[in-house]
């Protein structure tokens, strides 16, 4: 035993080399082998007379999507993230800079706990109770009738783009669903970066005469920006890639996560849907790149 303590003690490469090898072997095998398989497939085409995968190399498949309704689809669930991502950080800067910097250590759990709570039951289940809420039937039509809104009700589902027969078909219930389910995962990194602001800083700053705005716009944002970008890479990525929102809140119109299993499922077109499933990654990939240039990670 000792001798193997020692000859491990002293080769710490190899040890750092074992301790590493099985989550290596997972990236390697599982994530960037199922990606690459993904990216293989996205250059095959399917034969149309025959309903076959046909494996050669073409760059057929990728012209499909920017044909305007698969450009549409791609947009749609583009604009649909960055709304749905604006939306959370407003909602969580002002409760994450809460919890940090005023709530008691007690207060604090107890908000930290509410903030997770939706975490701890099914994703389905919060999907489906959100649909029975935005039903024509559901609470919240029964407090827009109760204050005699139904007529600001109807225009904003008559509007073009984002209305519907109800909200719980229409764009904007989408949203309202989205935006409660990805909040906690905008909070938590925003929570974290706003811990770890010294307070010597806000002092510091209110000391040679700075006002409160001054304070949050030249300290605060920018010390608390890496993790609104870190809670952005959730959320957006999330809703890129989300199935069920749009099946059930959704109307005829198409997401990305839709596109995939209609193409995938229904019509057997796995290059075309395995191409569709690439936009998210390319979009993802900008995303970051920009959050870089914008100094998003400097902080890190």
């Amino acid at each position: 035993m000792n001798r193997l303590s020692t000859f491990f003690y002293k080769r710490p490469a190899l040890v750092t080399l074992l301790l590493l090898s099985i989550p290596m072997l997972y990236m390697l095998v599982v994530y960037l082998g199922s990606l690459f398989a993904l990216l293989l497939n996205s250059f095959y085409y399917l034969e149309e007379f025959t309903g076959l995968v046909v494996k050669e190399f073409t760059l057929s498949t990728y012209a499909q999507l920017f044909k305007p309704t698969n450009l549409g689809i791609m947009g749609r669930t583009a604009g649909m993230a960055m709304a749905v991502t604006i939306m959370d950080a407003i909602i969580a800067f002002p409760l994450a800079y809460y919890i940090a910097k005023f709530a008691s250590r007690r207060l604090r759990t107890y908000l930290y706990i509410a903030v997770t709570l939706p975490l701890w039951s099914s994703y389905l289940v919060r999907v489906y109770a959100w649909k029975l809420i935005l039903s024509k039937e559901g609470i919240l039509s029964w407090f827009v009738h109760l204050f005699n809104l139904d007529s600001a009700l109807d225009l904003l589902l008559s509007l073009p783009g984002i209305g519907g027969s109800s909200l719980s078909l229409s764009p904007i219930g989408m949203f309202i669903a989205f935006c409660y389910i990805w909040l906690p995962y905008m909070i938590v990194p925003i929570q974290t970066a706003l811990e770890r602001v010294p307070k010597s800083l806000l002092e510091a700053s209110s000391d040679l005469g700075a006002k409160p705005s001054q304070t949050f716009r030249n300290v605060i944002l920018p010390l608390a920006f890496p993790g609104v970008i870190a809670g952005s890479i959730f959320t957006f990525s999330l809703t890129l890639g989300d199935f069920i929102v749009p099946q059930s809140l959704g109307n005829s119109r198409f997401f990305i996560g839709q596109a995939v299993y209609s193409h995938q499922g229904t019509s057997g077109n796995i290059p075309l849907a395995a191409a569709f499933t690439m936009g998210p990654v390319v979009i993802m990939v900008v995303y970051l790149l920009i959050a870089r240039k914008l100094g998003a990670f400097d902080a890190l």
